[in-house]
Order: C-alpha cells, then sequence, then structure tokens
C-alpha cells in the first residue's frame, strides 16, 4: 500500500519560512519523480516544485529564489524549504509520487497559512 505523508505546514508571518517533509512508504522511492503542488481555495491545483529521480529540479517561477526541493532516498522522504513566505503562498499543500505515465501517487495535504 502506497502511502505520502506530509507534515510541516502551519501558520506563519510574512518573511517567516517553514520546511515541509513527505515521507513515502510502499514504493521503491528513488525511482520516483518526487513533488510539491499547491492549491489555494478557488483555484486549480498547481506545481510548486519537482525534483526527477536523477535530482534535476523544476519551479513554479513565482517560488524561484525563495523555495528550495531536496530529497533523501535513505529516508523515502522529500523536502521543500520555504523561504520568504508571501500571503499569496497560502494553501494547502501536496505530495505527489510519479513514474511514467501510469503511476501517481498523492498525499493527503497539509495547510500552510500566511498571515500576520
Amino acid at each position: 500500500q502506497v502511502q505520502l505523508v506530509e507534515s510541516g505546514g502551519g501558520l506563519v508571518q510574512p518573511g517567516g519560512s517553514l520546511r515541509l517533509s513527505c515521507n513515502a512508504s510502499g514504493i521503491s522511492f528513488s525511482s520516483y519523480h518526487m513533488g510539491w503542488y499547491r492549491q489555494a481555495p478557488g483555484k486549480q491545483r498547481e506545481s510548486v516544485a519537482v525534483i526527477t529521480s536523477g535530482d534535476g529540479t523544476f519551479y513554479l517561477d513565482s517560488v524561484k529564489g525563495r523555495f528550495t526541493i531536496s530529497r533523501d532516498n535513505a529516508e523515502n522522504s522529500v523536502y521543500l524549504q520555504m523561504n520568504n513566505l508571501n500571503p499569496e503562498d497560502s494553501a494547502v499543500y501536496y505530495c505527489n509520487a510519479r513514474r511514467g505515465v501510469r503511476e501517481s501517487y498523492w498525499g493527503r495535504g497539509t495547510q500552510v497559512t500566511v498571515s500576520s
């Protein structure tokens, strides 16, 4: 059974930082591309950052220079370090594991709220 469990969300003031974690089980973690997505109320889910199985990284333009995605294959975990947060970053953040065109798994999400 595949499980992706996110943690690290919460309430933070503008300009603050958070580190999201996602621990995966039930998959051969190192062979999956891992990503962080977010969905704000009334908006579509969007890709925030992706790290490939080969450690290539891709970022949403609006988070470049502020967010950093990383992975630890020994821990079956992917992380998202988020700095200089602003209210537009508020959303539910989801972890995704993807391999090929058929395999895609999602976590249940963690809420990030940026507010003073």
